[in-house]
């Protein structure tokens, strides 16, 4: 008997079906994502019979992954879409996740579905994609993934991974890259930042044990005891840069950031290159200057944003941050 005999469901919206193709496309340990998603369409399209969360903790995953499938390929169906019955973008899948991680046979069987992607990519809207999405529905195309991620700059299939401490290197490490001819997005390049240098060792851990991709891993000069743990953990694969002074606003360039504050402050008085000259941390300096200037108080994140606005030329990035390209370049 087909399950489909005894399921009555309430459709996944358009939306519903947009938002499940992209948790289910994002940078994220295979059987984490894809049991979020297939448990979420579960609970909250499955009429009868119903299942609470806990119910299918004890499920197994091929049952799982049938009950999703069906939901989702109904839906489809309701949202005036044709089933097509061609899987090829599912084992692109399939062959993209086990390339980049370590998966076992029942995680396999949550890729093993036959969710109806070749149908379901049609609802994708190409002007607003996130990246990962644009990479999706590239997917039902016969073009080398490569090649259409090096023309479309999708950033997937993603080929290696940047671990930072914070937002200031998330936002402006992209920038620099291009500038020194190296686009993230072309060579599958993702940065994440973990939020501080015992989160940079916790994260990497995980990668260590189940990621296949190189890994980059970018720390401030005062995580030198975050670099020892990381150490023991670190495959040949992978590198640690530690900035040899400070953290990542003291290696950029004083021109870039006297350019970046003067014309944020535009008609107040301008600041000079000795006024960022001082023996101090750069993001003391700017606190005070941001202090006198009687500005809001200074703040990373909006000031990396500010930095970005103003990077334009190859003399924007410093010998020390070119030097970080280079490398996560060669990993």
């Amino acid at each position: 008997m087909e399950i489909a005999d005894k399921l009555k469901i309430k459709p996944l919206t358009k939306t519903q079906i947009v938002i499940s193709m992209d948790r289910l496309t994002r940078f994220k340990f295979t059987e984490e994502k894809y049991l979020r998603v297939f448990k979420d369409i579960i609970v909250s399209n499955l009429i009868s019979p119903k299942y609470k969360k806990n119910q299918l903790d004890l499920m197994e995953y091929e049952v799982i992954a049938r009950l999703a499938t069906e939901i989702f390929n109904s839906s489809l169906l309701s949202g005036g879409l044709k089933l097509t019955g061609d899987y090829s973008i599912n084992l692109k899948l399939l062959d993209y996740e086990k390339s980049i991680f370590k998966l076992d046979k029942n995680i396999q069987i949550l890729l093993e579905n036959k969710l109806d992607f070749m149908s379901a990519v049609n609802f994708l809207d190409e002007e607003v994609l996130a990246l990962n999405l644009k990479w999706l529905k590239s997917l039902s195309s016969k073009d080398c993934p490569l090649n259409n991620r090096v023309h479309f700059k999708t950033k997937f299939p993603l080929e290696k991974i940047i671990i930072t401490e914070g937002i200031t290197e998330e936002i402006l490490l992209p920038k620099f890259a291009k500038l020194c001819g190296y686009d993230f997005d072309e060579h599958g390049v993702y940065l994440i930042a973990a939020g501080g240098k015992n989160q940079v060792v916790k994260l990497f851990y995980q990668f260590a044990d189940e990621l296949k991709l190189p890994v980059f891993i970018l720390l401030d000069n005062d995580a030198k005891e975050n670099f020892t743990e990381i150490l023991p953990k670190l495959r040949k694969i992978d590198k640690v840069h530690v900035i040899a002074n400070g953290e990542f606003e003291d290696i950029l360039p004083l021109n870039l950031i006297k350019k970046t504050l003067n014309n944020y402050l535009k008609n107040f008085s301008s600041v000079s290159l000795d006024e960022l000259r001082k023996d101090l941390p750069m993001t003391k300096i700017l606190e005070e200057i941001f202090k006198q200037k009687g500005f809001n108080e200074f703040k990373k994140a909006e000031f990396a944003h500010l930095v970005a606005e103003n990077i334009s030329v190859v003399g924007d990035v410093s010998p020390s941050i070119a030097k970080i390209v280079k490398e996560i370049k060669s990993i």
